[in-house]
């Protein structure tokens, strides 16, 4: 499973966090946001981080011409949409910058929005699936009704957002089997500023959530 930790804003922080054990660093796009990062703040971050991690710029409602300028300038290795982008809009990304891997994050107000996910399957790479706020795009805290996702199976990847936290991680693993989560305000001190004992209080859970998966298998045997 894939685990990605958004809104970075401190190289030290973004380091650190890697070292953890993510896969992935999420760097909000959006000047409106209170986790904002220039690209030459993202610069700064990616130098000092191991080749190894993905590293994720998060745009909402931003131009194809304002997306690909911060790729190229960053050399993020991810574009993740969080606004109202079409398919045909994802479409138009992807080829403009085949080589980054594209997510597409929807906010989930009702079954109704569950089924719009289906106009992406073959779009993006990975749908990422957030909790609804009608003032904020995401970082919320707010958590989707995990039940209501059981039976969400697309033929593409998916993330789990949306409130997450070291203290619900495991409840919603135990009902969902994501191919990645995503995490933000759940592990920090204010918005940007990352508790890196959360962080590492999230890793321990989700170690000893495999683990126990694992003795329940051999079990079962």
């Amino acid at each position: 499973m894939r685990i990605k930790i958004c809104g970075i804003t401190q190289p030290d922080q973004g380091c650190a966090i890697a070292q953890l054990g993510a896969t992935m660093l999420g760097f909000i796009c959006v000047p409106a946001s209170p986790r904002y990062v220039t690209s030459e703040q993202i610069r700064r971050i990616l130098q000092d981080l191991p080749i190894s991690i993905q590293t994720i710029g998060v745009f909402a409602n931003a131009s194809l011409d304002q997306i690909y300028q911060t790729v190229i300038e960053t050399g993020l290795t991810g574009v993740q949409l969080h606004g109202h982008e079409s398919p045909d809009f994802c479409d138009r990304l992807r080829q403009l910058l085949p080589e980054i891997e594209l997510i597409k994050a929807l906010r989930i107000k009702s079954p109704a929005t569950l089924v719009q996910t289906q106009d992406y399957f073959n779009q993006v790479d990975v749908l990422l699936l957030d909790a609804y706020h009608p003032q904020q795009l995401g970082g919320t805290g707010q958590t989707l009704d995990w039940q209501s996702l059981q039976q969400f199976n697309p033929p593409c990847s998916w993330f789990l957002a949306g409130g997450l936290t070291p203290n619900n991680i495991q409840e919603a693993l135990q009902q969902l089997k994501p191919d990645g989560i995503d995490l933000s305000s759940g592990v920090e001190r204010s918005p940007g500023d990352k508790d890196l004992a959360k962080v590492r209080l999230l890793f321990q859970v989700i170690a000893g959530n495999r683990e126990q998966g694992t003795g329940n298998r051999e079990q079962g045997k």
